[in-house]
């Protein structure tokens, strides 16, 4: 399942390469919410070039997907993006934090995704 979300690129850190030849490029977006949130994602593999042609300050929208791992009895999830790109360059969308999957949202789904919280989290 697919998410979006959208905001201001905060920080972009230098891609890192491990010994089994995997990588990842981890980046921050901070989001214009009535609480704003500063939230980390990754590129991973030839993913990671994407960031390349953005810099801190750019407003964005991102495309990601949850990961989960359980690791020595603890358990880790990962924003993993698979696409960014200019806020408003595909179109109209709301900016908030995260809104519904982007496939097969259903209409209660959307609107309860996209309703902004009284409380912070």
């Amino acid at each position: 399942m697919s998410y979006e979300l959208t905001g201001t690129i905060r920080q972009i850190n230098d891609e890192q390469t491990f010994q089994s030849g995997f990588s990842k490029r981890e980046f921050v977006v901070t989001t214009r919410d009535k609480y704003p949130q500063e939230i980390k994602l990754e590129f991973t593999r030839e993913r990671c070039a994407q960031l390349d042609e953005y810099q801190p300050g750019d407003p964005v929208k991102v495309l990601f997907n949850l990961r989960g791992n359980e690791y020595n009895g603890r358990f880790y999830v990962n924003l993993q993006a698979w696409k960014i790109e200019p806020e408003g360059g595909a179109g109209a969308y709301h900016a908030s934090a995260v809104s519904a999957p982007v496939a097969g949202a259903s209409a209660r789904q959307a609107s309860f995704y996209g309703e902004e919280e009284d409380v912070p989290y």
